[in-house]
């Protein structure tokens, strides 16, 4: 099936909430669209908006390319969107306090208890361990594509430490900043107060009987390649941006060093993976956590948002479950469905997959950054049998999925405008209520033909709007 085109319908005329922007466009020569194109390049540098590549020579940033072509989505498209975004937060978080704790899911059969228990995402450390108002993501940030019907689809959760959304507010307001009248022409929903909804967010999971809540961003520092959206969002949110060495427990409480003396903090919103956290609990050898924090979690001295453990909720492993955990701690069909998977530790859908691998996408379950998979239709046969003989080695270390052609969107590219595949990443927040920002990151694939949107691989950014009506 042809890829789903967000802006035009297949007899090329353009989609209602395409209309006004279109004919904007229309108007607009490919040398203007250039010149306000190196004027964002020259704002996202100057603000000092990069990223670091792992892998690369030490010190290498990159300006993640960002497209003035926005993604524009109907209010009615994205009413559609955020119930299904909260459905599934809502069982999501379900699931983690039910494996953290009675695990009726597994006793059930609804999902195989070795899938869990067996998963180095599973923290065994967090069993028993109760968190304010059950609540274990509070931050998600759930990768959502567009099959060829137009349908919206998740492709991936991300609930350990989702990054990606100062990209989100930045492009807003690079563009708000480049083309004011596109603003108000167009009713677009704003996007630019999500600091203070997060913030918000994490203040009303602080523990029991704390009143005036201290939040801190936990972050591992300056070489680490989200280093610019810690600072950016503590900056923000104006709250303390800190790292480990910053911290210390006392009497189960955890403490920030300041001129003034010990402050007690409440609740971290940490951006350090878990192993990392507390070198008393996790791994010995890390310079990055706070000796002791487990221990305060534990006594429910300090929240840590997202909780430790949350990884089991978004291994690729656990995704084909989700649709059944909404039915099971909700008692609904989930209304954002699922992209059909196959798993590959079934041999039936070992057996299908290796004899279909020219036709699908076989990932890796830990991998991430679209690392570690095999897009069948743009690899050699030599990929495709090198891939077989990992994928017989350890079966359950993958799933396979058919290849979706993602929608695409008008994109200026160095030939013109062009369209192009891409993904949108909004960002839940669970507190005292269900939050969405209208909108998102949407990630766009700058090579022609390339299904591949992450930053790291060559893909780009684009700002997301959302219309009010």
């Amino acid at each position: 099936m042809a890829a789903y085109d967000e802006m035009l319908t297949a007899d090329k005329t353009r989609r209602k909430h395409y209309q006004r922007y279109g004919e904007w466009l229309d108007t607009q020569s490919a040398d203007v669209i250039s010149r306000r194109r190196a004027e964002a390049d020259s704002l996202f540098h100057r603000v000092g908006i990069t990223f670091a590549v792992y892998g690369e020579d030490e010190g290498t940033e990159r300006l993640i390319p960002f497209d003035v072509v926005p993604r524009v989505m109907a209010a009615d498209e994205w009413r559609l969107l955020e119930t299904g975004l909260k459905q599934r937060v809502r069982a999501l978080n379900a699931f983690l306090h039910d494996v953290y704790h009675e695990q009726e899911i597994l006793k059930a059969g609804v999902i195989p208890a070795e899938v869990i228990l067996c998963n180095t995402q599973y923290r065994p450390e967090m069993q028993d361990i109760d968190v304010p108002g059950g609540i274990y993501a509070h931050i998600a940030g759930v990768d959502v594509v567009r099959d060829g019907a137009g349908t919206f689809r998740v492709l991936e959760d991300n609930l350990r430490v989702p990054s990606g959304v100062s990209y989100m507010l930045e492009n807003r307001k690079v563009m708000m900043r480049l083309f004011p009248e596109l603003f108000a022409a167009h009713p677009v929903a704003p996007v630019e107060h999500y600091p203070d909804v997060l913030l918000e967010n994490l203040r009303s999971v602080a523990p029991v009987g704390v009143k005036e809540p201290v939040v801190a961003l936990l972050t591992p520092g300056a070489h680490n390649s989200a280093y610019f959206e810690h600072a950016f969002l503590a900056q923000q949110m104006g709250i303390e941006l800190v790292e480990g060495q910053d911290l210390f427990v006392r009497d189960d409480s955890v403490y920030m060093r300041t001129t003034m003396g010990p402050r007690r903090v409440d609740v971290i919103y940490r951006r350090i993976d878990d192993d990392f956290l507390d070198p008393l609990a996790f791994r010995p050898d890390s310079l990055l956590g706070v000796p002791g924090l487990l221990s305060a979690y534990r006594a429910g001295r300090v929240t840590i948002a997202n909780a430790i453990g949350t990884g089991i909720a978004d291994d690729k492993s656990i995704y084909p479950y989700v649709p059944d955990m909404v039915r099971f701690y909700l008692g609904e069909e989930a209304s954002l469905k699922n992209v059909e998977t196959y798993i590959l530790r079934r041999p039936e859908d070992l057996a299908y997959t290796l004899a279909h691998l020219p036709e699908l996408v076989v990932k890796e379950v830990h991998g991430a950054g679209g690392y570690g998979m095999l897009i069948g239709p743009t690899s050699t046969a030599a990929e495709i049998e090198e891939f077989r003989h990992r994928i017989l080695a350890n079966p359950s270390n993958y799933i396979a999925q058919p290849t979706l052609a993602l929608s695409t969107c008008p994109t200026f590219v160095e030939q013109g405008l062009a369209p192009r595949h891409i993904d949108l990443r909004p960002y839940v927040l669970s507190g005292r209520d269900i939050t969405i920002v209208p909108g998102g990151l949407t990630r766009v694939a700058l090579r022609q033909g390339s299904l591949v949107v992450n930053s790291s691989q060559g893909g780009g950014t684009k700002d997301t709007w959302v219309l009010e009506q």
